[in-house]
């Protein structure tokens, strides 16, 4: 069975900015685009790295910077299950994470892949306590 990756926002952040770990995650890119690793994102967390290039960037750059994910390896999950749903809120209420990153965390558990983060700030609470495999990029 291939490996399954779930990227954080700050995860694809990383490549945009070109910042410290970017080739982690462009390893796992790399590996999704041979057919030997599946790369999904949570669009929750998608909207989270579109309005921070839109913030700082301008619209076009992050209209731009959407359509190449869509022509990318990365599968985008649309749909928020029961299953998620539920997940997400235990992990919200438990952890008192971001709504956005309570998603990527719960996308991780129920769909049984690696969440690929630099996020030590909100998940190293999590870290050992669920049963949620992560992928440090730094």
């Amino acid at each position: 069975m291939k490996p399954l990756y779930i990227l954080d926002a700050c995860a694809m952040l990383a490549v945009f900015a070109k910042e410290p770990g970017a080739d982690k995650v462009v390893e796992i890119y790399m590996q999704a685009e041979n057919s030997t690793a599946v790369l999904t994102m949570n669009k929750l967390n998608l909207l989270e790295v579109y309005y921070d290039i839109f913030r700082n960037y301008g619209k076009e750059r992050a209209d731009s910077f959407l359509a190449e994910v869509k022509k990318s390896p990365i599968t985008i999950f649309h749909e928020i299950t029961d299953s998620l749903f539920a997940e997400a809120g235990r992990l919200k209420a438990t952890y008192k994470i971001s709504l956005a990153d309570s998603f990527a965390v719960a996308q991780a558990i129920t769909s049984h892949g690696s969440l690929v983060t630099c996020d030590h700030h909100e998940f190293d609470t999590l870290d050992g306590k669920e049963n949620v495999k992560f992928t440090w990029i730094r």
